[in-house]
């Protein structure tokens, strides 16, 4: 596909990189130098000026292109850019709008402009943080067909029960049904086989209903229930999109900031919380709000050291508590996801690139089998895609047992039509209109006809 990305900040900077591999990808930034930085590192045309003008979009060759997508530190930029490119003739346009004000307005946008995806980074990032905190066994939970489905990443502590366990072993004696379907272990990424031997320290990646997935970690002796007293530090716009969705929940929210103004504006938005206005990295101020009965803590301030600092110091407190981060640079992020440093991080960045990302596999995906859903584990590594089996699947109904399935490449989950969840063995089958995932470290792959070899 031809696709055209205006502005380079982080985002912009790893869709490049992640879409110049397949695609021909053109880039727009008003910073020449930048601009001429990523022509040499990636195989990708540049343009430098306003991605909101005609005539930069002309320049770029827009009007031939089949998505566009606008990721520029300005709203109105981003609106305006994905407008004159729909005007140019381009069928697909992604805007990363973040002012909540343009929140109401997105059905409009939707069916007046023709803006075919708009993403609020702060409410995407505060989505995936209310994930864990709803299973808190969890470092990172995506689902699958409407919830029936879920993916855990878990991360096998010292001395985990199951330090060593053969997983052949492991589905043989468990009492529920779980899979293990991809393991991260140092540098190494495995699609797991039956002789596959779990070690302390591996983050594993398994899938099951959610009942089933609370049996897997009761068995082990280690689940935690759902958050319901949560503390979080720094009131800013993912503060108020989490915050206002886990009192929906339920759940007791404390907000701690050091800015009154904020506290303030927050208090006023959020009645339902408490809002305290103090240094998060205050331990007194921590322990005299309850740090030690709450059953988590996010730390999201701007600054990813203090958010870092604040997570570990929370969890070396507290032995139950879920402890999330929101880290920005991708070389914390690795070191302290890496180091086992806290229980979960986010990155707003990463989440927004995400979900560019699954529209644009979706698009690719244009073959009868239909992509419904698509997630990126073990760092981008892995894929998890959910397809609806159609008529047009030339082995349904055959033993999975019979598939001569491509290596790397496991089939996770299948969802009938009923509801009915079934974690495969090789006697099941696929069926018509079933819900299938495929797991798979092939990044390429895009149709379910394709993962036979």
């Amino acid at each position: 596909m031809k696709i055209v990305i205006v502005g380079i900040g982080k985002v912009g900077l790893a869709l490049t990189k992640q879409l110049s591999v397949d695609n021909k990808v053109t880039v727009i930034d008003e910073d020449d130098q930048l601009v001429e930085n990523i022509i040499n590192v990636y195989d990708v045309m540049g343009v430098c000026g306003n991605g909101a003008s005609y005539q930069v979009q002309m320049e770029a060759d827009v009007a031939h292109a089949n998505l566009l997508i606008a990721t520029t530190s300005s709203d109105e930029i981003n609106i305006l850019a994905c407008l004159v490119a729909k005007k140019l003739g381009v069928h697909h346009t992604i805007a990363r709008i973040r002012n909540p004000e343009y929140e109401k307005q997105l059905r409009f946008m939707r069916s007046e402009l023709g803006l075919s995806m708009a993403i609020n980074p702060e409410k995407a990032t505060a989505r995936e943080i209310a994930r864990v905190l709803r299973f808190p066994n969890a470092m990172k939970l995506e689902s699958f067909s409407k919830g029936r489905l879920e993916l855990v990443e878990y991360r096998l502590p010292e001395h985990s029960a199951l330090d060593g366990v053969r997983l052949s072993d492991l589905y043989r004696n468990l009492k529920v049904r779980v899979l293990i379907c991809a393991v991260s272990r140092r540098e190494e990424t495995i699609i797991p086989s039956g002789d596959f031997v779990l070690r302390a320290g591996d983050k594993i990646n398994l899938t099951s209903s959610p009942y089933e997935l609370e049996q897997f970690f009761r068995h082990l002796g280690v689940f935690r229930r759902r958050a319901t007293s949560v503390i979080i530090v720094g009131a800013s716009k993912i503060c108020y999109y989490l915050a206002s969705g886990l009192i929906e929940m339920g759940m007791s929210v404390k907000i701690i900031d050091r800015d009154e103004q904020r506290c303030v504006h927050m208090g006023e938005l959020l009645p339902k919380a408490l809002v305290i206005v103090g240094d998060g990295t205050d331990n007194e101020l921590l322990h005299e709000e309850g740090l030690e009965q709450a059953d988590a803590f996010v730390a999201i301030t701007g600054i990813d050291e203090a958010n870092i600092l604040m997570a570990m110091s929370a969890a070396r407190q507290t032995s139950n508590c879920k402890v999330v981060a929101k880290i920005n640079r991708k070389s914390l992020m690795d070191l302290v996801s890496n180091e086992s440093m806290i229980d979960s991080v986010v990155s707003a960045g990463s989440v927004t690139t995400e979900l560019i990302l699954q529209y644009v596999k979706a698009m690719e995906n244009a073959s009868g089998t239909k992509l419904k859903t698509l997630h990126r584990i073990v760092e981008g590594k892995v894929e998890a895609m959910e397809f609806t089996v159609t008529a047009e699947v030339p082995f349904v109904n055959v033993p999975l047992k019979d598939l001569n399935l491509k290596s790397g490449l496991l089939l996770a989950g299948i969802v009938r039509q009923n509801g009915k969840i079934v974690i495969p063995s090789g006697e099941d089958a696929l069926h018509l209109n079933d819900d299938v995932i495929v797991v798979t470290t092939d990044t390429r792959l895009q149709d379910i006809r394709d993962i036979l070899q």
